[in-house]
């Protein structure tokens, strides 16, 4: 799914961060625990070369638990990365977040040296919270929508650590198409992007797979359409059935039941879920290269028949 969703703010956001980066001793990158690798901001990735980075995975509670300890053990391989699963109804989050800092750098009892730290996280991740907790007071604004921070901000903290806070940011072409599903139902992403009922399909999928006895029990199913030739499609229908979601004639309406089985999984009422693995996600960048290998041959091969086009012409 192309995601077509890039506000302005956004673009000048990402030019900002490039400026201050060089600037600042540590990243803060806060990822969404259901989707590490999917709300991972590859521009950061590239930018980052080898200053310290935590990633915090926020909304934990809402995540698969063992998969969420995968996921650290798989970033925290990596130089410099260290990592923190964190969740709104934690009271220690403040003191874990600024402990981790002060002790990936040390400094003497007096030394009045600053730690510039840059917090990033795509919207609606839960930053803005988060900071407020860090700040003991709402500094920042928060919101259930994505993109409620417009602007680059800058925050005293305790411990001499100042943060400088980013606008949630996407980044212009999400390639990976399975990335751009996942924020959809995540909630990454503004709801004009996409269609409901095809977001619901793909999560109807990958829950039919990964999760069916959650399935069986939320929606009180004695089996799943697991052999049906569109079993997603099925599920949403027959679940659709249940909750009375019909138009005219019977039908069930998809809309409906749509924003049902995404708003329950958003509201963690299937229980904890995390929709991609560290196996999943190789997988799939190794079909991005792909594309992007091919999207590469295309553009030369048009470029070399106009070349040829061109030199015809001149004889």
């Amino acid at each position: 799914m192309q995601i077509q969703w890039y506000p302005g703010h956004m673009h000048k956001a990402q030019k900002e961060v490039r400026e201050i980066l060089p600037q600042v001793d540590l990243i803060i990158e806060v990822l969404d625990a259901r989707i590490p690798f999917s709300s991972e901001n590859p521009m950061i990735a590239k930018l980052r070369g080898d200053k310290p980075t935590i990633k915090i995975f926020n909304k934990s509670d809402l995540a698969d638990a063992d998969k969420t300890a995968e996921w650290q053990a798989y970033f925290e391989q990596h130089k410099n990365i260290k990592t923190l699963a964190l969740n709104a109804q934690q009271s220690d989050r403040k003191a874990q977040v600024l402990g981790l800092i002060n002790k990936m750098f040390p400094r003497e009892e007096d030394s009045v040296k600053v730690i510039h730290a840059l917090i990033l996280g795509i919207p609606n991740v839960g930053k803005s919270t988060l900071i407020n907790t860090l700040a003991s007071r709402p500094i920042a604004k928060t919101g259930n929508e994505p993109a409620v921070t417009k602007m680059l901000q800058r925050i005293k903290l305790e411990d001499g650590i100042t943060l400088f806070d980013s606008p949630g940011m996407l980044w212009p072409n999400i390639e990976n198409e399975h990335s751009g599903y996942r924020l959809a139902i995540t909630g990454g992403i503004k709801e004009t992007a996409f269609e409901l009922p095809d977001i619901a399909s793909y999560a109807a999928e990958y829950l039919l797979t990964h999760y069916p006895q959650r399935l069986k029990e939320r929606y009180q199913l004695d089996e799943l359409p697991l052999h049906d030739p569109f079993p997603d499609v099925a599920f949403l229908e027959t679940v659709g059935r249940d909750r009375g979601c019909l138009v005219s004639g019977g039908q069930v309406d998809l809309d409906k039941i749509s924003r049902i089985l995404i708003t329950e999984i958003r509201d963690g009422q299937l229980g904890a879920l995390t929709f991609e693995t560290p196996e999943m996600m190789e997988q799939e960048l190794q079909q991005v290269d792909i594309k992007r290998e091919q999207k590469a041959a295309k553009k030369q091969a048009r470029l070399d028949a106009r070349k040829q086009k061109k030199n015809k012409r001149n004889r």
